[in-house]
Formats: C-alpha cells, sequence, structure tokens
C-alpha cells in the first residue's frame, strides 16, 4: 500500500514541476494544479502507511529488543509525520493559483518556487533518512529474533544501512545525481518480499520470548 501511493505521488509531483533542473518551474504548475493537488492527497495516504508501519513493526520486533524496537519506531513515526506537512506542494499551488492583490510579482514568485522546491528536497531526503535506518534496526531485530527467513533479513539490513550512509552524504551536498537511486534498489526488494511473506506466512514469535517459555 505504501509503496502503491508513494510512488504515484512522485511521478505525479515531477510531471507536474517539469522535473529537476526546469529553471521557470510556475508555468509548468500552472497547467497542473490538479495533479499537484492529488499528490497532498497521496502524501497523507502515504504518511499514515508509515505510521501503521511504525506501530505494526514495534509490535512484531519488541519483545527481541524493546528498546531497539522503540528506537526503529520512533524513525518510521518521524518519517510519516515530516511527510504529513506538504509545505512545499501546497505552497507551489499556492504561488500557481494566487492571482488577487496579494500575488507576488513575476521573479518573487519564481524565486520562492524555487526555495519551495529545494526544502522538498531536503524534506524528502530527511525522511528517507529516518526511513532506512528505521528500516535496518527492524530488520536487524527481525533477522535477531528469527521472525522471518534469515536470507530476508539480511537482505533488509544490508539493503537498509546503504542508504543510510548514502543519504548522510547527500545532506551535506557532496553526493548527488542517478547513483544516489541505485542504493534503493535492495530495499524495494526487500520490502516486497518481507511484505509477502508476513501476509502469507506471518511472523514467528521472536526468539527471546521462545527461550522465555
Amino acid at each position: 500500500m505504501y509503496i502503491a501511493v508513494a510512488f504515484p505521488a512522485m511521478v505525479l509531483f515531477g510531471k507536474a514541476t517539469g522535473g529537476e533542473g526546469v529553471a521557470r518551474p510556475l508555468p509548468i504548475i500552472a497547467q497542473h494544479v490538479g495533479e499537484l493537488r492529488v499528490t497532498v492527497l497521496l502524501g497523507v495516504v502515504s504518511s499514515f502507511c508509515a505510521l501503521v508501519l511504525a506501530v505494526t513493526l514495534y509490535g512484531i520486533t519488541r519483545d527481541e529488543d524493546r528498546e531497539l524496537a522503540m528506537l526503529a519506531f520512533a524513525c518510521r513515526v518521524g518519517e510519516g509525520l515530516v511527510g504529513a506537512v506538504p509545505l512545499t506542494t501546497l505552497g507551489l499551488v499556492w504561488l500557481a493559483t494566487n492571482v488577487g492583490p496579494t500575488a507576488l510579482d513575476a521573479a518573487s514568485a519564481q524565486g520562492l518556487a524555487a526555495l519551495l522546491l529545494k526544502v522538498g528536497d531536503w524534506q524528502t531526503t530527511t525522511a528517507a533518512l529516518l526511513f532506512a535506518v528505521g528500516s535496518t534496526i527492524f530488520s536487524f531485530l527481525l533477522l535477531r529474533g528469527r521472525i522471518i527467513p534469515a536470507p530476508i533479513a539480511w537482505l533488509g539490513v544490508v539493503g537498509s544501512a546503504l542508504p543510510v550512509i548514502t543519504l548522510t552524504i547527500q545532506l551535506t551536498g557532496a553526493l548527488t545525481g542517478p547513483i544516489t537511486n541505485l542504493a534503493w534498489l535492495r530495499v524495494a526488494v526487500f520490502e516486497l518480499t518481507v511484505a509477502f511473506w508476513l501476509i502469507i506466512k506471518g511472523a514467528a514469535a521472536p526468539a527471546a520470548r521462545s527461550r522465555s517459555v
């Protein structure tokens, strides 16, 4: 569900803003205001998906290590809350549709639009970093507790840890370009695999709980 709403939102946002590197996005945005409004709705649904995952994964892993599970829970909640405030999208819609006496002059509007797009990039990177840290910890607990098969859990640990590194460097501005997207391939495979495994097979009792019984 998370992927099903987040990916279309990303595609629609890129279409509505003309993609990365557009010098004057407002004329394009004015023609795609409807798509931007849809991305707001999809973004809200995505945020609640993140919150639901935070709660359910905490419930599955807390008996293995409550403190680590709580830390991962906090990261996934932070991810959801960052995405729940569509500051960039709502600001761009306002700039593109505000034609009254409070409308900004063309130069100021273009400058503010560029700033909002940059803030949106920072917001996305921050949310992604919180996701990656939370996913790494949850995957480690799933592995240590033998809650899911070890190969799937290892895929989650390794796949999620790599974006933690790349995103941290990306926030400093030292890493840019398409290479930043390659780190997410293993995460995508893990997310889909573990989702279907938990839906079909369910979660085994954590090893810590099994030892105490």
